[in-house]
């Protein structure tokens, strides 16, 4: 049986794409793995004046364009494979692309912009040295991580489920 060209094309960039997602959700988890890990346990071993200061630095250092490239490139494949696993349903692994897809898009891009954004931003606005500075980081402290949990989970998951997808696909 003689293989399609432009099929063998389609496939070769589903699975590059695939592949990419898989990379890109894997390297988000591991960054924040860092942060539910060690990152958050050391800062708040810190007094809390100093622990604030870094975690500002590193709210706005991590604004660059390798992070940024990465997180947001990631979902931008994730946006293109939910869309071709809806309307390619019969291709091999589609309903794992579409898993992964949803799960960091929704688990790591929507819980980072509608809940650890806004923290962020309120530490922003904290001066390490005020009375209520400690208050403020604990605070901080306790719901950020939670939520960086649940985009570490989302976002490793998400690695699996494009994994599970190439070996479908294979």
């Amino acid at each position: 049986m003689k293989s399609d060209g432009a099929s063998d094309m389609k496939h070769n960039v589903l699975c590059a794409a695939t592949l990419l997602s898989a990379l890109g959700c894997g390297l988000i988890a591991g960054v924040f793995f860092s942060f539910s890990s060690f990152v958050m346990k050391s800062l708040v071993k810190l007094p809390p004046t100093q622990g604030i200061a870094a975690m500002q630095s590193i709210n706005v250092v991590v604004i660059n364009r390798w992070f940024i490239s990465v997180f947001f490139g990631t979902a931008i494949i994730c946006l293109v494979l939910a869309i071709l696993s809806v309307f390619r349903w019969q291709t091999p692994g589609a309903g794992y692309r579409l898993i992964g897809s949803l799960l960091y898009l929704l688990g790591t891009i929507l819980v980072t912009i509608v809940y650890n954004v806004p923290l962020n931003d309120s530490l922003a606005a904290v001066d390490p040295t005020s009375a209520n500075a400690a208050q403020a980081w604990a605070h901080y402290d306790t719901t950020w991580t939670a939520w960086n949990h649940l985009r570490t989970i989302a976002a490793l998951a998400a690695a699996a489920a494009f994994t599970a997808a190439c070996c479908r696909a294979a």
